[in-house]
């Protein structure tokens, strides 16, 4: 779920019958909960805001998710394979890491869909068998 570049993660309770989630990314701990998506939705939102306005209100800056930079720490070796990889590619070293990490993104998105549309065909064929 999205919502004003805040992004929350959701988990469902089966024992309680409740979906319940948690704001990703922030310092600040933001959960919200709902009984139906619809119900989980208007909470993950309502909580968004109810934060912003909290932190006007206090006159603090509100954690924002992402700032667009991270620091990430390699072996000195693999730094040097990855600006060497940057170079042949005609690319800057943040251009090609950027590229890199893109590609890796879309991958774990295909495969997740993937697994998705498995699990669809899967329920499509017990249903017909007990049909």
């Amino acid at each position: 779920m999205e919502y004003k570049g805040y992004v929350g993660k959701v988990e469902f309770d089966d024992e309680a019958g409740i979906f319940h989630g948690e704001v990703l990314d922030t310092r600040d701990v933001i959960t919200f909960q709902g009984s139906s998506v619809a119900e989980l939705k208007t909470a993950f939102q309502e909580s968004i805001d109810d934060y912003l306005a909290f932190c006007k209100q206090r006159g603090e800056e509100p954690n924002k998710p992402f700032s667009g930079q991270f620091v990430a720490r390699i072996p000195p070796e693999l730094h040097r394979q990855v600006n060497l990889a940057a170079s042949i590619s005609g690319k800057s070293l943040n251009a090609w890491v950027v590229e890199q990490l893109q590609a890796a993104v879309a991958h774990i998105k295909s495969m997740k869909a993937a697994k998705t549309t498995r699990k669809g065909k899967q329920k499509s064929q017990r249903a017909e068998k007990h049909a």
